[in-house]
């Protein structure tokens, strides 16, 4: 799956400013796609389009508010003249606190970020791919990306892993829901991967014990899921929809 190409795509990645969403940006250049960057840090999609040439837009995109998404499906569309065909909703927030002490505020955001973001996200995504004829092409896709936290408990990840546990199972609702629009829904969930998110929590001592409870005791390198995240958007996936894969490593066995 190294080997499959992205070119014609028209892909629009949120959470693009760093982690995995810039990731996944520079998997898909690379393979051939146009991506549009959409991200809160304007800053950081600015840089990351500057690095990657013409084949990447920059976008403000902030996941909480419905116009700001609807807004990057507009300008992506009218940047590059194409409707937007791939849809990798990657935009996320920890929480990072007992539930007995997250401000009401900060609950609110990682819900609306986590999961009702995802949703207005691959809702406008199914609505343009619909409305630019997938039910006949059958090349509409999109990526949810979760966490393996959905199948684990731990403390300070009670919302976090809850929304991520509601993401898996919105993606297989919308798959079932879109089935027939020629629209493919599945789920990425990734173990735990060092891309920042952690912040430094991982070099202390409570961090290594962490990695080390594992039964390989080490993180997934972000470039393991770079295969199935590129098959998932391709147009090889056809047959494959309403799926979840877990990409941890074992780290949730």
């Amino acid at each position: 799956m190294n080997d499959i190409r992205l070119d014609g795509r028209l892909a629009l990645i949120t959470g693009a400013s760093s982690g995995f969403g810039a990731h996944f940006a520079r998997v898909f250049v690379a393979a051939g796609a146009r991506v549009a960057l959409g991200a809160r840090r304007k800053n950081l999609v600015d840089a990351l389009a500057e690095e990657l040439g013409p084949a990447a837009l920059p976008l403000e995109l902030n996941v909480e508010d419905e116009s700001s998404i609807i807004k990057a499906f507009d300008a992506a569309e009218e940047h590059f003249g194409a409707a937007v065909d791939t849809v990798i909703a990657n935009a996320g927030r920890a929480s990072g606190a007992r539930a007995t002490d997250i401000e009401g505020s900060e609950a609110r955001s990682t819900i609306d970020v986590n999961l009702t973001g995802a949703f207005f996200t691959a809702r406008e995504g199914a609505r343009r791919m619909i409305k630019a004829g997938s039910r006949e092409t059958r090349r509409g896709r999109i990526v949810l990306i979760g966490s393996i936290t959905a199948r684990q408990t731990r403390s300070l990840d009670s919302l976090y892993a809850s929304s991520k546990a509601a993401i898996a199972h919105l993606g297989r609702n919308l798959a079932r829901e879109w089935s027939r629009q020629g629209i493919n829904v599945n789920v990425v969930q990734p173990g735990h991967v060092d891309t920042g998110f952690h912040g430094t929590w991982l070099e202390t001592e409570p961090g290594k014990a962490f990695v080390n409870a594992f039964d390989r005791k080490r993180l997934v390198p972000i470039e393991a899921v770079d295969p199935i995240v590129k098959y998932l958007a391709s147009d090889d996936s056809e047959f494959m929809t309403g799926s979840i894969i877990d990409m941890d490593d074992g780290q949730s066995l």
